[in-house]
């Protein structure tokens, strides 16, 4: 079952192609990663998922009906950009755009103070949006965008800003969130956090799908057969007679394997030849690494 379930889409604005008929599921529950490099149609994508502008052709379904206003209640959107009045006040901000996703005055205050309180920010209340910092802002704009309890969320950058410790309260709440049937679409240019909270993904570049599956999949896919391999003693003389290594330390060598060679017919070979192997390991490539080979490989300008 998939929350969102994109078809086709396309979007262009003044002859130029931003989204151009992409198409990707969004498993219900899952935690998706939206990536692409600057300019690819991550943000036109975006905001056709939460009805900002419609798609010039194609389908969106949200839980299998055709996407319309009466889904907005069911999204929250944490944009890249600060959507904040300044002038107002923390609690006041934050019960009127829990107001705006229809929740009463009660309800918005008792969730907006339970939040505040697990994000450790009760005495903000009367706080000015103005006197906050960046990483303060990015608190209130996470609580304006979980409070209604959304069954999709989706996140912009959305540690923009955010010092360690408050970084990975934000991961815990997420994940909490997901845990508790949370669909989350997480959109960043830092692939490590990616690869730490994402279970699916889908590359956009120049308008158009090129990439998608799970992040171990994918991460297989693109594996070379090179293998980590520590060991005791001295190499042997005439290893690169066998194998190309690609590095070698003191305790540590990089092996890449024959072609149609299997981990257990390499580590046969290995100790065949006398190796005293104390750790052995397929090197699978990160997702920053598939990310730029991916796209690099498509001429990326």
């Amino acid at each position: 079952m998939s929350i969102l379930s994109l078809q086709a889409v396309r979007k262009e604005y003044r002859n130029v192609v931003a989204v151009d008929d992409v198409s990707f599921e969004v498993p219900e529950g899952s935690l998706f990663g939206l990536l692409g490099p600057n300019g690819a149609g991550k943000t036109s994508l975006i905001r056709i998922i939460t009805t900002i502008t419609m798609a010039d052709s194609g389908q969106v379904l949200f839980n299998g009906e055709l996407l319309n206003r009466k889904h907005i209640e069911l999204i929250g959107y944490l944009p890249e950009e600060r959507g904040l009045y300044r002038k107002m006040k923390v609690g006041e901000h934050l019960l009127y755009l829990a107001q705006l996703k229809g929740l009463s005055f009660a309800d918005a205050k008792s969730r907006i103070k339970t939040l505040m309180e697990r994000f450790e920010i009760v005495d903000w209340w009367n706080k000015k949006i103005e006197e906050l910092s960046k990483g303060m802002q990015q608190k209130i704009q996470f609580i304006a965008t979980i409070v209604h309890g959304p069954k999709l969320i989706i996140l912009d950058e959305p540690f923009s800003g955010l010092d360690p410790i408050n970084t990975n309260l934000m991961k815990d709440v997420i994940f909490e969130l997901n845990n508790n049937g949370t669909s989350v679409i997480f959109s960043t240019h830092r692939m490590e956090q990616v690869e730490e909270i994402c279970e699916h993904i889908i590359l956009i570049n120049n308008g158009k799908n090129v990439l998608e599956g799970t992040v171990s999949d994918i991460k297989d896919k693109y594996k070379e057969g090179i293998f980590r391999i520590e060991f005791e003693g001295a190499l042997p003389e005439d290893l690169n007679n066998h194998f190309a290594v690609v590095s070698d330390t003191d305790h540590e060598v990089l092996i890449k394997a024959e072609a149609g060679m299997s981990p257990n017919d390499l580590l046969r070979v290995l100790l065949d030849r006398g190796f005293l192997i104390h750790g052995f390991q397929e090197v699978r490539p990160s997702l920053n690494e598939v990310f730029i080979r991916t796209v690099n490989s498509l001429g990326h300008e």
